[in-house]
C-alpha cells in the first residue's frame, strides 16, 4: 500500500518554475514536516539536530532524527570514502550519494516518507544541498544538480553560517579529518552553498540562514520556534 504523505505539489507552487540567467527549473514537491540542517564541516549541524530532537521530545512532539550519509549499505561505503579508506572517482561518489538519498527517502521501514506518514517531524543532518555544495567540487554543479533535482524538498532548510576560519579552528579538535575537511576546500564549498541557496530561493522551501557563531542554545531555540510555529 503506497504511503500517504501530505505534499505541496508542483502545481500548487506559484514559483515552481525558476528562470535565472536563462535556466529553467521545475522544482519537485515539498515533504511537509521534513527539516534539513546544512553548513560547513564544523558548523554544528549534528549538535543542532540533537538539540532539536531533545526539545521536541521534552514537549511530547513526535520526532525522528536522521542524517546523510545514512547507515544503509551505500551510506556506509560513502563514509569509508570520506574517511579516505576507499578511493573512487568524484562522479562515483556523487552517484553514491544520490543512491543513498533515494533509499533514505523511500525505504519502507525506516525512510523519510515512512516516518512522515506516522505524523513525525523528521530532522536531517544534511541532504541534497550538501551534494551540490561538496560533490560539485570535482564534478561540476550541473552534473550534481542533474542527479538530485527530482528528489522531494524539505519544508524547512536551515543553513548554519560559520566562517571557514572558525570551522577550521573547531576541526582542529578532531583526531582525523575527512577528505573535504580542509579550509581551502571549505571556502569553495561555501561558495557552492551560496549558489545553492540562491537557486532554491523561490522553490517553496522556507530557507533560514542562521549565524552559527551564536550560542548553540540560542540557535536551537530559533530553529525550534520557526519549525513549530506553523504546526
Amino acid at each position: 500500500m503506497p504511503l500517504r504523505v501530505p505534499l505541496v505539489t508542483k502545481r500548487a507552487l506559484n514559483c515552481s518554475i525558476l528562470h535565472k540567467k536563462g535556466v529553467y527549473m521545475i522544482f519537485p514537491p515539498i515533504m511537509k514536516g521534513f527539516v534539513v540542517l546544512e553548513g560547513l564541516d564544523g558548523a554544528g549541524t549534528t549538535t543542532q539536530k540533537e538539540l532539536f530532537s531533545h526539545r521536541m521530545r521534552e514537549r511530547g512532539i513526535p520526532c525522528h532524527q536522521t542524517a546523510e550519509p545514512t547507515d544503509m549499505p551505500a551510506g556506509r561505503l560513502i563514509r569509508a570514502i570520506l574517511k579516505g579508506e576507499v578511493k573512487v572517482a568524484g562522479a562515483t561518489l556523487a552517484r553514491l550519494f544520490a543512491a543513498d538519498r533515494s533509499e533514505h527517502i523511500f525505504d519502507p521501514v525506516d525512510g523519510i516518507l515512512h516516518h512522515l506518514s506516522l505524523g513525525e517531524t523528521v530532522i536531517c543532518d544534511r541532504y541534497a544541498f550538501s551534494s551540490l555544495a561538496y560533490q560539485s567540487l570535482p564534478c561540476g554543479f550541473d552534473f550534481v544538480l542533474g542527479l538530485n533535482k527530482d528528489f522531494p524538498l524539505p519544508s524547512h532548510l536551515f543553513f548554519i553560517d560559520v566562517p571557514p576560519s572558525v570551522c577550521e579552528e573547531r576541526l582542529k579538535e578532531r583526531l582525523k579529518r575527512e577528505i573535504f575537511e580542509h579550509e581551502h576546500l571549505q571556502r569553495r564549498v561555501l561558495a557552492n552553498y551560496r549558489k545553492t541557496l540562491e537557486l532554491y530561493a523561490d522553490s517553496g522551501v522556507e530557507i533560514t540562514v542562521i549565524d552559527g557563531c551564536e550560542d548553540r542554545d540560542l540557535i536551537s531555540e530559533k530553529i525550534f520556534r520557526i519549525v513549530t510555529e506553523g504546526r
